[in-house]
């Protein structure tokens, strides 16, 4: 896998955290997402969010990605902005209702 970004350190919310643990299913969609988000993949935003998103890379803001399928709850992942050490301090997978 290629990642476009750093990760930093990922997080889960409670909600997505107990499901993972109930749900091979669930915690196997959760890996999968979070390794398109690295990729540049990002689900299921619109045209301008893929776009701002793509503009963050560049300037270091807020990375935002989308993943839902059929028969899962959706979620939602962010990776924060670079901060004033040069890094992106962490990324957070949650629920859209966790937000």
């Amino acid at each position: 896998m290629v990642e476009r970004f750093s990760l930093s350190r990922t997080y889960l919310t409670r909600g997505v955290n107990d499901l993972v643990a109930e749900s091979l299913p669930f915690a196997k969609f959760v890996m999968g997402c979070l390794q398109r988000h690295a990729r540049g993949d990002w689900g299921n935003v619109g045209k301008e969010d893929w776009l701002a998103n793509e503009q963050a890379l560049v300037n270091g803001s807020r990375l935002v990605s989308v993943y839902e399928t059929y028969d899962l709850p959706k979620i939602w992942i962010i990776t924060e902005a670079i901060g004033d050490d040069g890094c992106r301090a962490s990324t957070c997978i949650l629920f859209p209702d966790e937000y």
